[in-house]
């Protein structure tokens, strides 16, 4: 990849780019299928309307990268750092985060569906008007988060830390609504009222 401007619009499918130094040429339009950034460098890489199917970026730096309307569909971020990243209308679906740095990451407009983020360090960031549906969520920190109006909808919520977060106009089903520690998070009228049902209250 010694002119990256080159490869712009091009499909790339199992190559091996652990090796990889993103450097300061945004990618546009690039296509990576099963490819594998184990330990790549992609430090303040920015990328526009690029996709990554099924690619492993485990052990990978993306600290201080920027990802605009791009894909990462049923990746894999091991021990990853993301840092400062910063995500604008992207997908994520089915991809899987175990034991990154994640924070201060930032999500604006992004799909979450199926994403795998249990026992995730997301203290404190905005996560409002995501779409979350589905998600593993088991075990995760979400003490003092935005939620507002974000999209929950069979989440995985056993375990996970709601503590001080705001979660007016978030969809939760019961389930999440009793397996979750919701102690101290913000909740609007009706939220609580689902919420008193869903613990088998009756309110009068």
């Amino acid at each position: 990849m010694s002119d990256p401007a080159a490869l712009d619009d091009a499909e790339f499918t199992a190559l091996d780019l652990s090796d990889l130094t993103a450097g300061e040429v945004p990618w546009l339009r690039r296509r990576f299928v099963r490819c594998d950034f184990t330990g790549a460098d992609l430090r303040e890489l920015v990328t526009e309307t690029c996709t990554f199917d099924e690619c492993d970026f485990s052990g990978a730096d993306l600290g201080d990268s920027v990802h605009r309307a791009g894909a990462f569909r049923s990746c894999t971020f091991r021990r990853s750092s993301l840092g400062g990243a910063r995500f604008s209308g992207c997908s994520l679906l089915g991809s899987a985060l175990i034991d990154c740095r994640l924070r201060p990451a930032t999500l604006v407009d992004c799909d979450l569906t199926l994403v795998g983020l249990g026992r995730a360090d997301l203290r404190k960031t905005d996560l409002s008007g995501l779409r979350m549906r589905e998600a593993n969520l088991v075990d995760a920190d979400l003490r003092e988060c935005d939620l507002r109006d974000a999209d929950l909808t069979g989440a995985r919520l056993q375990g996970t830390r709601f503590e001080g977060a705001d979660l007016r106009g978030a969809r939760i089903g019961a389930d999440g609504l009793v397996q979750a520690r919701l102690a101290g998070a913000t909740v609007a009228a009706e939220q609580a009222l689902a919420f008193a049902a869903a613990h088998g209250l009756r309110v009068a």
